[in-house]
């Protein structure tokens, strides 16, 4: 049986963390202790997907042999293993970062980039079929090897009971993808995790009319596992964003995958008081218009008080899930790439209220919503740069041909402080991301 221990994060947006804590302990020193103890919190009761049931504790009852400081990646997966599923907490101090020596410690003997630029460029190759089955030893087969060690050496997988808390305002993790797969009970808080650079992206001549490198990992995937809580994370493009990305065959050489993706069944998960910063495609919750097998009934999410700036899209794009996106705020920066932040995917249940946009002249509101199937969905008490906008109104006025129903057929229930609208990007700004939480 999960130990739950109270925390008061819920209502620090009222008002301030030690004074809360003191309310309630009536103690200076005991005050303290539990507000800087972060891996000892927990999600708080009716806080979203992730409080049904059991709710999410995470490694809260680890003993003190569970609790591990690391400082290096190494260590860092060292203390996944350690203990299986029994409850730990994973502290993070300052960086950790498992592309450090670059990309040239994965390449297989023999790789070499300008040949594979050179024997699959459209000239030579064509635009009509793609590289499968192409032997080991060209270069096709020897990137394939090298994005192979790069996959073993960067990806992370996190068991079922755990916390991992980065300390102070400046851990975290570079370039590491972590996996949520197939476990329950995890929570992720306080991290500045800059998303995974692929050293090793394929190019794909058959994607679209002019071909397109695809990349792998994501900096978070959910994947079939429950009970998760990501709190009080910078996820971001970091060092690397899109614009520093070069092209080859007139193509950007695209490097990152997404921030954090919930799929393949994954349930009861609570997203709050994030800073997702610079990136393109941002947050998926299902991956499949055609895994309803896997997913219908499942992918149940909570969005809360994140702060999505310079987003590109997929804030988030929803396929089947019940998603509660509420006091979030999303910034559009002038002149930056902008395709949309909803994305209503197949069977979706998006309830979208209470949100702050702030868009820049020449974003009309209507690219915030973007249909790729008929779902329904229930956006309302929405604001765009202070005034409060019927989001599907404006964007069926404007965008005939993607004419969206409202109504998303159910009503969030699991929620603690929801704020006004008009208040969401003062709160958010002071309060989402690493290092702001008590």
């Amino acid at each position: 049986m999960r130990l739950r221990i109270w925390h008061a994060h819920a209502m620090t947006s009222a008002i301030g963390c030690t004074a809360l804590v003191l309310a309630v302990t009536g103690t200076t020193a005991q005050a303290h202790a539990e507000a800087r103890d972060l891996g000892r919190q927990t999600l708080a009761a009716n806080d979203g997907w992730g409080s049904e049931g059991n709710g999410t504790t995470g490694g809260s009852a680890a003993d003190a042999e569970h609790v591990y400081t690391v400082t290096t990646w190494a260590e860092f997966k060292a203390a996944l293993k350690a203990g299986g599923d029994a409850p730990k907490i994973v502290q993070i101090k300052g960086v950790i970062d498992p592309v450090a020596e670059g990309c040239a410690s994965f390449e297989a003997a023999g790789y070499d980039f300008d040949a594979y630029l050179e024997k699959y460029s459209p000239e030579n190759w064509g635009l009509d079929k793609d590289l499968s089955g192409e032997p080991a030893d060209s270069p096709e087969g020897l990137r394939a090897a090298s994005a192979a060690n790069q996959d073993k050496a960067i990806k992370a997988n996190v068991p079922a009971n755990t916390t991992i808390v980065g300390v102070g305002k400046n851990s975290g993790i570079r370039g590491g993808s972590l996996q949520i797969k197939g476990v329950d009970n995890v929570i992720l808080r306080n991290l500045t995790i800059e998303a995974p650079l692929d050293c090793f992206p394929q190019w794909d001549p058959t994607d679209g009319a002019t071909g397109a490198w695809n990349s792998e990992y994501d900096a978070v995937v959910v994947y079939g596992s429950t009970h998760v809580w990501v709190d009080h994370n910078t996820l971001t493009d970091g060092r690397y964003p899109d614009s520093t990305l070069p092209k080859y065959f007139g193509e950007i050489y695209q490097q990152h995958d997404g921030l954090l993706d919930i799929v393949r069944g994954a349930n009861h998960v609570t997203a709050s008081w994030n800073s997702f910063e610079d990136h393109d495609k941002t947050l998926m919750i299902g991956n499949s218009d055609s895994a309803g097998s896997t997913d219908a009934g499942k992918l149940k999410v909570t969005l809360h008080h994140n702060r999505f700036d310079g987003i590109v899209e997929r804030a988030p794009r929803v396929r089947f899930g019940q998603v509660d996106a509420y006091n979030n705020h999303f910034v559009v920066t002038k002149d930056q790439s902008y395709s949309y932040t909803f994305g209503i995917g197949a069977s979706s249940q998006l309830y979208a209220e209470k949100n702050a946009f702030s868009l820049p002249a020449g974003v009309s509101p209507a690219k915030t919503l973007k249909k790729w199937s008929e779902a329904p969905l229930t956006a309302q008490n929405n604001y765009v740069n202070g005034k409060q906008v019927d989001l599907i109104a404006v964007h069926n006025a404007e965008i005939p041909g993607e004419t969206l129903q409202s109504g998303a057929g159910w009503t969030p229930t699991l929620r603690t402080k929801v704020d006004s609208p008009r208040a969401v990007p003062g709160i958010v700004t002071g309060q989402a991301g690493a290092g702001k939480v008590c």
